[in-house]
């Protein structure tokens, strides 16, 4: 069943988002087959982000945590919190998977 990860980033660290962009976009293409979905929580003005949210295909949250743990915005020191939730797929991509 797969895993919700929410990530918020620690105050002022734009610069060091954007400074660890390339790699995090590395490891996310080598992990491709995980992800059923992601990307970075924008502030309303579709620019400035504040975090970032990842659905994975994984089946236990060792490996959500193993996952966001390895990733470079995490090795790096971008994130203040992550939260991992287990996630019913009930629809994605306009499927029903009840």
């Amino acid at each position: 069943m797969p895993y919700l990860i929410e990530t918020d980033d620690k105050e002022h660290t734009h610069a060091l988002r954007q400074a660890l962009r390339d790699k995090h976009l590395d490891y996310l293409e080598a992990h491709r087959p995980l992800l059923l979905a992601c990307g970075a929580k924008l502030d309303d003005d579709g620019i400035g982000s504040s975090g970032s949210l990842y659905i994975l295909n994984v089946e236990t949250r060792a490996e959500a945590e193993q996952f966001i743990n390895d990733d470079p915005f995490a090795k790096g020191g971008l994130f203040e919190r992550i939260s991992i939730t287990r996630w019913r797929k009930a629809y994605l991509d306009g499927k029903c998977y009840l």
